[in-house]
């Protein structure tokens, strides 16, 4: 006999900035007598931060009560919670709304900013911001781009259509192009097309290519301009591993200017240097609408600073 998934349900607590509570579910356990007891075990290393949040209400079930010390465990059950944010440096960057309607938002994002919540980037990221901005709790991203890339994001309004627009991308429906600028070498022959495999491991900044590898990603690099020793290229990924076209563009000897990880880590004096975002910009984004059927095509108005700035760059 097949046993139905148990739904989940809905947060009794608001978004706080734009950022969901924290859920935590109760494992189909019994082993513990109350609340307290499985929340400071699993979470050891805020034990005495449990207690605090305990006393001042800040943990609540699904009715939304707030738990006490001696609130029974209930196995699968679940408890929310707000976390306690480490303050972030500012993004100094506008994030743009490039259009709006009763399904999807498309943003086009600056350099430095996540587009979601991860690791120590969490209010400052392009859900929190557009949440707040748009006044819509249900927002979610149907892709992401790396929090070093600019451009064009789409983002659901609704979470029951989430799924269409997301199998848009996993089916390879959506049509992405990029811009970027990296050292020119007369002697590449352009236009190309790169097949490899990467592979990203977890924990690891950087991703890497497999020698003979089966290849699972796909990219073609097309030279547009050429100013001085710098050029302007144009990119169409054909999948969407992670850091593709950074890894892409290393392989063909002219990595992206200002990747702080290709060829080679860089060693940094600060968590961001402002003064030289990568040059890699999400250009357009076009699909045909699942929910809709509207034909959509979209232009980031956001300029690689290195090509608009030759001088300052050109070393």
């Amino acid at each position: 006999m097949r046993h139905r998934r148990r739904r989940t349900p809905p947060s009794p607590l608001p978004q706080r900035n734009g950022i969901d509570a924290v859920r935590v579910r109760m494992p189909l356990d019994d082993r513990w007598d109350t609340v307290r007891a499985h929340l400071t075990e699993r979470l050891a290393a805020a034990h005495g931060t449990i207690d605090a949040m305990i006393t001042e209400a800040r943990i609540v079930g699904s009715d939304g009560t707030p738990i006490t010390a001696t609130t029974p465990y209930a196995p699968g059950g679940h408890v929310w919670f707000h976390r306690d944010l480490e303050p972030e440096p500012p993004v100094p960057y506008s994030l743009d709304i490039v259009h709006r309607d009763d399904h999807i938002l498309v943003a086009d994002k600056p350099h430095f900013l996540a587009t979601t919540p991860r690791g120590s980037h969490v209010t400052e990221t392009a859900l929190a911001r557009l949440r707040q901005v748009s006044g819509t709790e249900t927002l979610s991203p149907a892709h992401r781009l790396d929090r070093l890339t600019a451009g064009l994001v789409l983002f659901v309004v609704r979470q029951e259509e989430r799924g269409a627009y997301q199998t848009l991308f996993r089916d390879r429906l959506v049509t992405k192009e990029y811009e970027a600028v990296a050292r020119h070498d007369p002697a590449l022959r352009l236009p190309t097309k790169v097949r490899s495999r990467i592979e990203k491991e977890r924990g690891v900044l950087t991703a890497h290519e497999v020698p003979n590898g089966e290849p699972n990603a796909e990219s073609t690099v097309h030279l547009k301009a050429v100013k001085g020793d710098l050029a302007l290229y144009h990119l169409t990924p054909h999948t969407g591993r992670t850091h593709q076209l950074r890894v892409h563009m290393n392989a063909l000897g002219v990595p992206i200017l200002g990747d702080p990880l290709y060829p080679r880590v860089a060693e940094q004096t600060a968590p961001d240097d402002f003064r030289r975002p990568l040059q890699l910009l999400a250009r357009t984004l076009e699909f045909r609408d699942p929910v809709t059927g509207h034909e959509h095509s979209f232009v980031s108005g956001r300029q690689l600073e290195a090509w608009e700035s030759y001088e300052s760059w050109a070393q």
